[in-house]
Parts: C-alpha cells; structure tokens; sequence
C-alpha cells in the first residue's frame, strides 16, 4: 500500500473524524482527483508548442494529456474557435496518490527558497489549487530538452465541504502550507 494513502487512513481519517465530529467514516473529506493543468497560449502561432507541452506533462502525470480547445473566437488573440490553447491531465487512484507523494516530498523541497504554499488557494468547497511557474521542478522533466519555462495548474479536489475542512485534511496528509 502506497505510504499516503495508509497515512489517511491511519492518522488522517481518524484526527478528522474526532476534530469535525463526523458519525460515520463515510462523511470524512478525501481526495477525489487531481488534475494538472498547462495553457498554451502560444499554440496559436506555434504548432511545437503544443507537442513539446504534451510531452512534459505526459512525463509528470505518466498519462496521455487531453487538449482543450477554445470555446469562442476572439479577434485580438487571433484565436478562432475550436483552436488547442491547453492540456491537461486528470489522475485518480492510485497515480494520483503517487502524484501527490512525489509533490509533496520531492517536488516542493525542490523548489529555492521555499517557504511553503500558499494555504489561501482554497475555493470554497474545499479544492485546493497550485500554480507552478515552471514545469522544470518535476524530476522527470530534461532540463537540457526544454525548449520554453511552462506554467502548470494543480487542482486537488476532495469531498470537503468547506475550505476549513479541505485545509486540515491537506496538512495532514503532509502539505506544506506556509505560515502567513
């Protein structure tokens, strides 16, 4: 079993069902997906961008990334509808448990000068959002075959109801929040 997922179960679970007087284990907050996330507004212009984006998050996620495309056309960006302007990735199980591992306890120490994230990045329903400016902070990635710094989105969502719930269920499956 994989080690976060036996750390929810063992300590994670129990601690919320005690501080949030849940009846049933059942109405415990856990994670449902995380989904990763990389706008490519450049695809317009360049067709490589695209391919070289969807092979770095192919590296990371260890999944096949979807393209989304544009849902209107706007004139100033010279986008027509239907366009690629993303890929993103939505991992469940057990990659998403070995995502979120790696995040936690190689990814963000990678990081200069990390002072934790932000623990404000909630939206309301207990999903936690965190953006990276770059893609290169992932293990996988080749730093010499990067062609461009990407910014990438990750969206953990959970079944918390309320951002009190989802923050405390983070912290203690290990989240490094910073202290603000």
């Amino acid at each position: 079993m994989l080690a976060l997922k036996e750390k929810y179960n063992n300590e994670a679970a129990p601690e919320l069902m005690k501080e949030f007087g849940y009846k049933n284990v059942m109405q415990v907050p856990r994670l449902v997906k995380v989904v990763l996330n990389i706008g490519i507004g450049e695809a317009v212009q360049n067709a490589k961008a695209l391919e070289a984006a969807e092979k770095d998050l192919a590296a990371i996620s260890g999944q096949h990334p979807v393209t989304t495309r544009s849902k209107r056309s706007i004139a100033a960006f010279k986008l027509r509808e239907g366009m690629p302007v993303g890929l993103k990735v939505t991992l469940r199980g057990r990659r998403m448990i070995e995502f979120l591992e790696k995040l936690i306890n190689v990814v963000l120490p990678r990081i200069r000068d990390f002072q934790g994230v932000s623990p404000d990045a909630f939206d309301g329903q207990g999903n936690y959002t965190l953006g990276c400016k770059e893609q290169i902070i992932f293990p996988e990635i080749d730093f010499d075959k990067v062609d461009k710094l990407r910014g990438l989105e990750i969206t953990i969502v959970t079944t918390a109801r309320t951002d009190v719930e989802g923050k405390r269920l983070m912290e203690l499956l290990g989240m490094p929040f910073s202290r603000s």
